[in-house]
């Protein structure tokens, strides 16, 4: 019976997530962009112009961190 009640319960949260996923594809598609250009007056590339320098400064620092914490836990444990 368990078995049974695993298996239909499965199967219909399947058929949900299938019903659900016709709804999100049945978007219309974007406006298009406006004429005179790409960006705000001139024709500037796409994504504008926003600084990555910062997060990728930022991400180095964490690996750099979580190393450094791995490297700790790693000497600690051949100390015991």
């Amino acid at each position: 019976m368990k078995k049974t009640v695993k298996i239909l319960s499965v199967t219909l949260m399947l058929a949900l997530f299938a019903g659900f996923s016709t709804s999100v594809f049945a978007q219309g598609p974007p406006p298009p962009p406006p004429s005179g250009g790409h960006g705000q007056t001139t024709n500037q590339p796409a994504g504008g112009g926003a600084p990555i320098g910062s997060a990728v400064t930022l991400m180095l620092g964490l690996f750099a961190a979580y190393g450094a914490k791995k490297a700790w836990d790693a000497r600690e444990k051949l100390d015991e």
